[in-house]
C-alpha cells in the first residue's frame, strides 16, 4: 500500500564519505556540510506537509539493511550512494525489493563530467529519477520529486 508524506518520512540515505562534506575536496562538493544538507532536506519535506529520516553510513551492508527498513516504513527514498553507485550490486538488490517505493538518486557533482568509471551507476537502474551536478541543492529536487510521486502537494511557499 502506498504511503502518503503525512504517514511516512521520506529516507534520505547518504554513503561513504559524505560525513566529511564541507572538508573534503570542497572544489567539487562545495563547503556545506552533511548537517546543512539535512536543514535543507527538513525544510523542502515541510513544505510538502512530510519529514525526512536523514542518515549516512560508510558501511555498504548498513546502507542495504536501512533499505530494508525503509520499504516497510517510508514513503520514499532520495539516496546519494556515492562511490558504491559505482560498484554495489548489493543496494541495487535492496533498492529492487522496493515495489512501488519511489527512489531518487542524487550526486553533489557531474558524475558524467568525471573520471569514467564514475558514468555507470547501478543504483540508477532503479532509481525513478537521477539528479547530478546540482550541488546540494540536488538533494532539495530529489526529496521535491519523491513527495510529488507520492502524490504530496505543496504546502508552504
Amino acid at each position: 500500500m502506498p504511503r502518503t508524506l503525512a504517514s511516512a518520512p521520506i529516507m534520505v540515505l547518504n554513503g561513504p564519505n559524505l560525513n566529511l562534506l564541507g572538508q573534503r575536496q570542497p572544489e567539487i562538493y562545495g563547503s556545506d556540510t552533511l548537517a546543512d544538507v539535512e536543514t535543507l532536506c527538513a525544510k523542502r519535506a515541510a513544505a510538502y506537509g512530510g519529514t525526512v529520516d536523514f542518515r549516512q553510513s560508510n558501511h555498504e551492508g548498513e546502507l542495504v539493511e536501512w533499505i530494508h527498513e525503509a520499504r516497510l516504513n517510508h514513503a520514499g527514498i532520495v539516496i546519494n550512494p556515492a562511490a558504491y553507485s559505482h560498484t554495489s550490486v548489493a543496494i541495487l538488490d535492496a533498492l529492487n525489493t522496493c515495489d512501488g517505493l519511489p527512489v531518487v538518486e542524487v550526486h553533489i557533482s557531474n558524475i558524467h563530467q568525471r573520471e569514467q568509471f564514475r558514468h555507470h551507476s547501478y543504483v540508477s537502474l532503479r532509481a525513478d529519477g537521477v539528479i547530478a551536478g546540482c550541488g546540494v541543492q540536488g538533494y532539495a529536487f530529489a526529496v521535491e520529486r519523491v513527495a510529488t510521486l507520492v502524490g504530496a502537494e505543496r504546502t508552504e511557499a
